[in-house]
C-alpha cells in the first residue's frame, strides 16, 4: 500500500516577477516542504515562480505532483519530470485535481491566474466545502494590496469579518512553514 505524504498545492505565477525576494521565497519554499517530506501539488510548470518552487522542492527529494491544461504544457514548459505529471483539457479540472490532492494551500507570488486559485479556494471554504488550511506568503509586501482590499471588503459588508480569518498572511517561509506545520500536525 501506498502512502501519501502531506501534500501542499502551491500557487504562484508562471513568471519571476520583478523582485529577487520572490524567486528566492519560491526556491526556500520548496527546500522547505522537501524538508519535511511533503509533497509539491503544483501547476506542473516548469518556469517562474511555479518552476523555483518545483527544482527546489525535486532537488530536496520531495514528490512533485504536477497538474497542466493541455494548451499549457508548451507555454509554461510542462515539467514531465515531476512523480506525477497530469494533463487536464482545461484549467478549471486543472484546479480541482490540485485542490483535492492536498493537504493545504499555499499562496506566493503571482499574476491573474494565481488570484483566480486563490479566490476560488477561500471561496469555498467560506461556503463550508473544506476546511483546508490557506496560507499566503506576503513576499516583501507583494500582496499587500490584495490583504488591504479583503480588509476593504469586510468593511464595506460584502463579506463577514470571518472571512478575513480564513486566509492566514506570513511573510516569510519561515513562517509560512510555522503555520503549515502547526496547521497539519
Amino acid at each position: 500500500m501506498t502512502v501519501i505524504p502531506t501534500s501542499i498545492c502551491v500557487f504562484c505565477g508562471s513568471r519571476d516577477g520583478d523582485n529577487p525576494a520572490y524567486i528566492e521565497d519560491a526556491k526556500a519554499i520548496g527546500a522547505a516542504i522537501a524538508a519535511e517530506n511533503w509533497r509539491v501539488v503544483f501547476g506542473a510548470g516548469d518556469v517562474g515562480m511555479m518552476g523555483a518552487v518545483a527544482d527546489a522542492a525535486q532537488a530536496g527529494g520531495a514528490p512533485l505532483f504536477g497538474v497542466i491544461p493541455s494548451h499549457l504544457v508548451d507555454r509554461e514548459v510542462g515539467k514531465q519530470d515531476s512523480d506525477t505529471f497530469i494533463v487536464t483539457d482545461n484549467m478549471h479540472t486543472r484546479k480541482t485535481v490540485m485542490f483535492a490532492n492536498s493537504d493545504a494551500i499555499l499562496v506566493l507570488p503571482g499574476g491573474p491566474g494565481t488570484l483566480d486559485e486563490l479566490f476560488e479556494v477561500l471561496t469555498w471554504r467560506q461556503l463550508g466545502v473544506h476546511d483546508k488550511p490557506i496560507v499566503l506568503l506576503n513576499s516583501d509586501g507583494y500582496w499587500d494590496g490584495l490583504v488591504a482590499l479583503i480588509d476593504h471588503m469586510v468593511a464595506r459588508g460584502f463579506c463577514e469579518p470571518s472571512f478575513r480569518d480564513l486566509l492566514t498572511v506570513t511573510t516569510s517561509a519561515d513562517q509560512a512553514m510555522e503555520v503549515l506545520r502547526a496547521a497539519l500536525s
